[in-house]
């Protein structure tokens, strides 16, 4: 019996709702819901409209990093630098700002900062056989040290000429009243996940993790490849930084401390293989979304806060477990 085009295309959406159900960050997202509906029953708090506004724009930072960092570990590597990334763009654009530049300068210098440090670290991985947790470890310590250097290690918080504009780009509301930096992570999101699953680039990516030798041989460049994904998460990183400065209205060298390891949680916890080959741009997102309602909930539930660390953890294991089910069940 001929099967008619509309059949086909009905069986293939069939098999993606399918698929989409059975992965992880289907069921990230899920408990992500169930953890908004108990809140907004248990807390008289939680459901206000500043409160979601504050959970939105606080996501927006870990959730931007997450979607570069998914590239990273969809080939296989990782990028523990990005926090002291985000700290060295910021502190580039607020003293070149504070130095009487522009805003256009100041972004452009913070933007050229990130790519020169993304392309160092790709170079060290791609081209010498460097462990990409080496590299980046190492790369945690000097971009943060820069960051000392360039402002001797003091607090920026006047960013000259065009202060208010960069106060409106990180903190503003332009479009509906929603925050800034969550039209940002949108428009980011929404590029990623079109050059993940419509290029030959996101091809290459899912190559590389899925079989770097393989991938080799049939003629991807592999090298290359490695070296854009270090740069776009480096990217990432200071397009954050750059937010983050217009949000908070200050830089200090603290910011970002210990931020590798909430975006790092938030794309394992979405859906991303540590192994490579496995991510989503919309993971990264509901990973990130989960690690900030835990932050959020501990407060409102008077829970105390040190134990933030231990539900994150807590959740990355149960992620981790869950995709090693789910891979037993496929291999049998």
């Amino acid at each position: 019996m001929a099967v008619t085009l509309d059949q086909t295309i009905a069986q293939r959406e069939r098999s993606r709702l399918s698929e989409f159900i059975g992965s992880q960050t289907f069921w990230v997202l899920i408990a992500v819901i169930l953890a908004c509906l108990f809140l907004s029953f248990a807390t008289d708090s939680f459901a206000t409209a500043k409160n979601l506004y504050n959970i939105t724009r606080n996501v927006t930072f870990v959730a931007i990093i997450a979607l570069g960092m998914t590239l990273v570990i969809i080939t296989g590597g990782i990028d523990l630098s990005v926090g002291s990334v985000l700290c060295l763009c910021s502190m580039v654009l607020a003293v070149t700002m504070h130095a009487g530049y522009g805003i256009e300068i100041g972004i452009a210098a913070a933007i050229g900062t990130a790519l020169v440090v993304g392309a160092f670290n790709g170079v060290m991985i791609a081209y010498l056989d460097f462990p990409p947790f080496v590299v980046t470890l190492g790369m945690l310590s000097v971009a943060r040290s820069l960051a000392m250097v360039a402002s001797n290690n003091t607090v920026v918080f006047q960013f000259g000429p065009d202060h208010d504009k960069l106060l409106a780009l990180g903190g503003g509301a332009w479009f509906l009243g929603i925050a800034n930096p969550v039209l940002y992570m949108i428009i980011l999101a929404l590029l990623t996940g079109f050059v993940l699953r419509w290029t030959r680039f996101g091809r290459y990516v899912f190559a590389i993790g899925g079989n770097e030798h393989a991938a080799t041989l049939t003629g991807v460049p592999v090298r290359r490849i490695k070296i854009a994904v270090y740069m776009i998460s480096a990217l990432s990183a200071g397009i954050a930084g750059i937010v983050q400065t217009g949000w908070l209205g200050a830089v200090t060298t603290n910011i970002g401390a210990g931020m590798e390891l909430q975006v790092i949680a938030a794309a394992v916890i979405g859906g991303a293989n540590l192994a490579g080959g496995v991510g989503t741009a919309f993971g990264a997102l509901v990973g990130a979304a989960l690690i900030e309602v835990i932050r959020n909930s501990l407060g409102l539930l008077g829970i105390n806060a040190f134990w933030q660390g231990t539900f994150i953890g807590g959740a990355i294991v149960l992620a981790v477990l869950f995709d090693r089910i789910r891979n037993l069940r496929q291999s049998e």
